[in-house]
């Protein structure tokens, strides 16, 4: 890697640092690959590093349900880490399969007392990383007043409404997909990737994206670019 360049040979040599008991971002969006960096999560799983939090939107449900895999192909999700021991915590929105008749990967070692969870409503979910990449401590939402996820947290009346506190998540790494990137790391997403990709890459230690096309510096329009070069540390070219 020049020092020009943020450009990593493989998927391995990117992840090779992260250690045991490491938080770690990884994007992706309901089910199937739309966002989901999964040459790095192949790789995060060949590194073995154990004691994982993993914060995102599921908690694996593409290998589960078959929803969004396309017929041949090698589709994963966070679930490979599930299943091979590696992961103690999940903070996500929506951890189980859309059907009571299917069991994810999650939801089997949840069951046997594995793997906990915390639970979080999509809003929020996404706000708490963006403020934890805007250097926002924490903020009032009136997202889940009165129910069990306000159990313990602190409230306010604002304006004679009831708000509960959230604190800002932020993590040691953020496993990304772009589209397309420059060598520096200016990215650009496609379609569904637009979902937690832009704030998790602002809101982690160490950001690492697999993007699908790599273009040299400057062939990016700037007015065209979701997410500036400044918050990408490590890139590596996707696979299929």
């Amino acid at each position: 890697m020049t020092n020009y360049s943020k450009i990593y040979k493989n998927t391995l040599e990117a992840l090779k640092d992260i250690p045991d008991n490491a938080s770690i971002m990884i994007d992706g969006f309901g089910a199937g690959p739309g966002g989901t960096p999964q040459n790095l999560i192949k790789g995060l799983m060949e590194i073995g590093s154990k004691d994982l939090t993993i914060i995102g939107n599921t908690a694996g449900i593409t290998m589960a349900t078959g929803i969004g895999i396309k017929e041949g192909s090698n589709d994963i999700d966070i679930s490979i880490l599930i299943d091979n021991k590696q992961v103690k915590k999940i903070i996500a929105s929506y951890p189980v399969a859309p059907s009571s008749s299917i069991l994810t990967s999650f939801e089997k070692a949840f069951n046997e007392n594995e793997i906990e969870l915390e639970l979080v409503p999509q809003g929020t979910l996404a706000e708490r990383i963006r403020a934890g990449g805007a250097g926002i401590p924490a903020f009032y939402t009136p997202t889940g007043v009165k129910t069990e996820l306000a159990n313990n947290k602190e409230s306010r009346i604002i304006n004679n409404k009831e708000y509960i506190l959230e604190y800002a998540l932020k993590a040691d790494y953020a496993l990304l997909k772009s589209h397309k990137s420059d060598k520096i790391g200016n990215l650009i997403y496609k379609g569904t990737s637009r979902n937690f990709n832009a704030v998790m890459a602002s809101a982690a230690n160490i950001t690492i994206v697999e993007s699908e096309i790599i273009l040299e510096t400057g062939e990016i329009d700037p007015h065209h670019i979701h997410t500036p070069a400044i918050y990408i540390n490590r890139i590596v070219k996707s696979y299929e």
